[in-house]
């Protein structure tokens, strides 16, 4: 692993970690707003997820527990792709329920919601990132594209091994 991601791994994880423990511990602060976003979107959750739960308090402590435990595995590199890439989800709802700057009248409130909102939203870039990061390797796409060239270079040549052997057999 590079220096780069050695250092920027945990620095992208750390709000996450810190967050997640404290919202895990104590969710209650949370609860109102999550309660907002349940009372849009719960119905819907509940005609096509029924198996989805849409207690408030629950869900807040399940969206910490996602994200301290990603946190931790893109801290320490451990699936770290997959960490990423489930904590950009995570952080979609999170920012929607906690900075609805699109719902407040007072200016300097919109002001600091939005902030904070493009604040998640550049998390979010920088966790897209991490999540299609393969260390400088290939990727599983380049890699089976790669294979199927070898694959086909080595038929079209079994096949002219094969037609010349064929026409120099012939009586």
């Amino acid at each position: 692993m590079s220096l780069v991601r050695l250092i920027a791994r945990p620095m992208l994880a750390s709000i996450f970690i810190v967050q997640g423990f404290k919202n895990f511990r104590d969710p209650e602060p949370l609860v109102p707003q999550t309660k907002s976003l349940v009372d849009k979107f719960g119905p819907l959750l509940e005609e096509n997820a029924p198996s989805v739960p849409t207690d408030p308090k629950q869900l807040v402590r399940i969206n910490a527990a996602t994200q301290f435990g990603a946190g931790l595995a893109l801290a320490t590199g451990k699936f770290p792709r997959l960490a990423a890439a489930v904590l950009a989800s995570s952080l979609v709802p999170t920012t929607a329920a906690r900075y609805p700057f699109w719902e407040t009248e007072d200016p300097e409130v919109r002001s600091e919601q939005r902030l904070h909102a493009l604040k998640n939203a550049g998390l979010v870039g920088g966790l897209m990132l991490a999540s299609v990061d393969t260390e400088g390797k290939p990727g599983l796409s380049w890699r089976a594209k790669r294979a199927a060239d070898k694959a086909k270079h080595a038929t079209k040549s079994t096949k002219r091994k094969a037609q010349k052997a064929a026409s120099k057999a012939k009586p």
